[in-house]
């Protein structure tokens, strides 16, 4: 049985490798720390934090199993001016003897009243798909048919994305990003038919306090339709303890994507550190142990004054009236 579902899978790979079909998937669905890094998946985010910030990750979809997904982002976002950011973003990604490279590079104006900061982002993406030239050696492939030879060389996309993402009351989380909104396909090496689905990626969470243990805990849901991937949603809740030292989390797949995850991670200063492991409810999860996500961030400083880090009432107070002063004088 082991060997029968492995045969389809590499055969299942080798389809898609030489369809017409030259998107196979959308780099997005990816990651599954969502709620901890929305910059990798919505241009919105991007500097909504107020910091200078180095995102790197990376995930090993069904371990064990042979020739299963693996990707690697990295990416850097941060503020350049009063209300504006920018970020750059790369991936890489193998499933099989397919490949698939990102660079993106993103803008976003942050919108912000003394209660809602709404950043709103645009993003300009380059997307490579392709095959390992290893395919070559394969015995099961014909190393001189020009659908193969022509697939190693690639199909690139330009794509424009757009995301809105905010913050209310400190409290609320919120967001929407339309990925490859518009798109074009930049290579003439495999005929496109210009069909692509609507896509969407949706979120909202709540941050509750509890300050009797010192805790924090983040009910959020994600909603995700996005190219060639059916519809699911993550249901997560993270916690975070002691003054945010320590993080878990539990996340339930539901749609297509039917998994139960967790995750656990730390702070230490400038320093993020973040591990999650992932189990499918389908059959498959027989045959692997799982899928592996590591994350880490690291903070440089920021360049933008938060509003609730300024608190000037009353400002009859003395203290407000000597920050008033101060800031009238500079």
């Amino acid at each position: 049985m082991r060997q029968q579902l492995a045969f389809t899978l590499i055969v299942t790979f080798l389809a898609l490798s030489l369809s017409g079909q030259v998107r196979y998937f959308d780099e997005r669905y990816v990651s599954t720390m969502m709620q901890l890094t929305p910059v990798l998946v919505n241009p919105g985010a991007t500097g909504i934090e107020d910091t200078h910030q180095i995102i790197a990750n990376y995930r090993n979809k069904w371990a064990t199993h042979p020739g299963t997904p693996k990707t690697f982002m990295v990416s850097y976002d941060g503020p350049v001016a009063d209300n504006l950011s920018f970020g750059i973003q790369f991936l890489n990604d193998t499933n099989g003897s397919l490949e698939t490279s990102k660079v993106q590079g993103t803008l976003a104006y942050l919108l912000q009243t003394a209660n809602n900061k709404l950043n709103v982002g645009l993003s300009g993406e380059y997307v490579r798909h392709g095959l390992d030239e290893a395919l070559l050696t394969n015995v099961n492939v014909d190393g001189g048919d020009i659908d193969v030879t022509s697939r190693i060389d690639g199909n690139g996309f330009f794509d424009v994305s757009i995301g809105v993402y905010g913050i209310y009351d400190n409290k609320i989380t919120y967001g929407i990003a339309l990925p490859a909104l518009v798109n074009a396909h930049l290579s003439d090496l495999t005929p496109d038919d210009g069909s692509r689905e609507f896509g969407f990626i949706a979120n909202l969470g709540y941050k509750h306090r509890v300050e009797g243990i010192d805790a924090t805990f983040e009910p959020s849901i994600f909603v995700k339709q996005v190219n060639n991937v059916p519809f699911h949603a993550d249901i997560n809740l993270l916690g975070r303890f002691a003054d945010d030292k320590f993080r878990g989390g539990f996340t339930y797949g539901i749609g297509a994507d039917n998994r139960v995850g967790f995750l656990v991670g730390t702070t230490f200063n400038a320093l993020q550190l973040h591990y999650g492991y992932n189990l499918s409810r389908n059959d498959f999860q027989a045959y692997n142990n799982g899928s592996h996500e590591l994350s880490l961030r690291f903070d440089i400083g920021g360049s933008r004054v938060q509003s609730d880090e300024m608190d000037l009432t009353p400002m009859d107070d003395e203290l407000g009236t000597g920050v008033r002063k101060s800031l009238e004088r500079n």
